[in-house]
């Protein structure tokens, strides 16, 4: 990795980072890539895994802990019925006989939309600015790569529902027009993988022209499977704005293929610049 001190925040490029000048569309993941509005869910999801995982005696509840933070976070990025598949073996594993995976999802929601749901309101009643659950920098980049004419896709392993939802309160729907995926209770009819494929048939493009922004292992493996250029957004949804990284983030996401890693989109615009080819000036220096 190499780090260029030009941005006023940290910005990392792997070694064999090339610019791609030919990049014609743009994907997002949304929750802690854009939308801070359900920062916090892992403390509401982590210790309904605690609840419901037979206590094993010979396994001490802190190692029980770790190892359901790295299942969740390992699946960070896909749909949510995911992680409770993988509740549900840890369940079986254990002598347990779990239920339906989507019943477990359907109670994590409900969890977690009493906890954001005072964020909601307030955005509802307009108490509180927009960006102030928006990752720092995001709409000035989201306006940069508007001003470009680069169609934006959002892709989330949230509900759909739930991501248009918080997409408008956000003020940014607008940026992605009818280009919204999420997740469904039918799960196998949706996938980032789907999103990618589509995306590349109905713009008629090649992987190596999709330019991807996410926080989580799915998107950016995707991404960088098929060719494109995945930059890694190492957000800590708890610092919003102090432009310190993730490390559990920049460790997982480097390992996925990622080329690019950012805190958050302080330095969005004159990054795009560089990305596109159209600031050489930083990568000579």
């Amino acid at each position: 990795m190499f780090q260029k001190t030009v941005f006023s925040g940290p910005v990392e490029f792997v070694p064999h980072f090339r610019p791609r000048p030919d990049i014609a569309c743009v994907l997002f993941d949304f929750d802690g890539t854009l939308s801070l509005i359900r920062s916090g869910w892992i403390e509401v999801m982590l210790p309904m895994f605690l609840e419901l995982l037979p206590v094993n005696l010979g396994v001490a509840r802190a190692a029980d802990r770790q190892m359901l933070r790295d299942d969740i976070m390992e699946l960070n990025g896909k749909q949510t019925v995911y992680q409770m598949i993988r509740l549900t073996e840890r369940i079986a594993e254990r002598g347990g006989r779990p239920e339906d995976p989507l019943r477990y999802k359907h109670e994590y929601l409900r969890r977690l939309e009493l906890t954001i749901r005072p964020r909601i309101e307030a955005l509802r009643e307009g108490s509180c600015r927009e960006d102030e659950y928006l990752l720092f920098g995001a709409r000035r980049l989201l306006e940069s790569l508007k001003a470009l004419e680069l169609p934006l896709y959002l892709a989330s392993g949230t509900d759909e529902i739930y991501v248009k939802r918080e997409a408008e309160l956000l003020g940014i729907a607008e940026y992605f027009d009818e280009r919204i995926y999420g997740a469904r209770d039918d799960y196998r009819s949706f996938s980032k993988q789907k999103v990618l494929e589509r995306i590349l048939r109905e713009q008629d493009l090649t992987g190596e022209t999709l330019l991807s922004f996410g926080d989580g292992y799915v998107e950016t493996q995707v991404v960088s499977r098929a060719g494109g250029l995945a930059v890694a957004v190492t957000s800590d949804e708890e610092r919003q704005g102090t432009g310190k990284p993730d490390p559990w983030k920049h460790r997982r996401l480097l390992d996925v293929g990622a080329e690019v890693v950012i805190p958050d989109y302080r330095d969005g615009e004159r990054l795009i610049a560089v990305l596109l080819g159209r600031d050489r000036a930083v990568l000579e220096s």
